[in-house]
């Protein structure tokens, strides 16, 4: 559990998550650690342990202020758009984003590592994706009835696939340091759920 601490020191542990968050989605959970924080931030490694006694301590909050960040990206994405297809471009330009600051989405890299993750920290992970995935299926239920997405199978499975697609598709345009194919194939893979409205994400731009 995160040490609690008072107002004054409330600025310190949002700092340290920063560093951790950035850190996690360059380097991996695994590739660094409370020394590296501390020296970045210039602070002793027994103020970070006040705030997070344990790495798995913070490893959590990471998740949780991640997890609330990107669902509450998914909330303005309901509010901004009204059409299916334009809610799906809007949910892959959050990967877009990510990358373009030469970064990866925080719980693929936690998941990239999951088996060496603490328990508590694979459920969150885990959470993460199921909370997405949930998003995506109503969007693609709801394509499916107003006939602007096709596709065959439960729309679960297409909301993981989704998922699987982005997650994939960052990882390899970082082996390449080329957006271009991540846009390349997000394109691909929207083409398959509504072909007349691909134009809305281009594979250049």
């Amino acid at each position: 559990m995160v040490a609690r601490h008072g107002q004054p020191d409330a600025g310190t542990a949002s700092r340290i998550l920063d560093v951790a968050e950035r850190l996690v989605q360059v380097r991996g959970f695994n590739g660094f650690s409370y020394a590296d924080i501390a020296t970045e931030l210039q602070i002793t490694k027994a103020a970070l342990h006040y705030h997070f006694p344990a790495k798995a301590d913070l490893g959590e909050a990471l998740i949780s202020r991640y997890a609330s960040r990107f669902a509450a990206a998914l909330a303005d994405i309901d509010a901004r758009n009204a059409e299916p297809y334009a809610k799906l471009t809007g949910y892959a330009d959050l990967y877009l984003q990510v990358l373009l600051s030469h970064k990866m989405c925080l719980c693929g890299m936690l998941a990239a590592e999951f088996q060496t993750l603490p328990e508590p920290m694979q459920g969150a992970v885990t959470r993460f994706f199921d909370q997405n995935e949930s998003w995506l299926e109503v969007v693609l239920t709801r394509g499916r009835e107003d006939r602007s997405l096709q596709f065959s199978g439960a729309a679960r499975d297409a909301a993981r696939m989704i998922v699987g697609g982005l997650e994939g598709a960052m990882l390899v345009a970082r082996s390449y340091g080329d957006i271009a194919r991540f846009r390349a194939a997000t394109a691909n893979l929207f083409a398959g759920l509504a072909p007349a409205a691909v134009e809305l994400w281009p594979a250049t731009a």
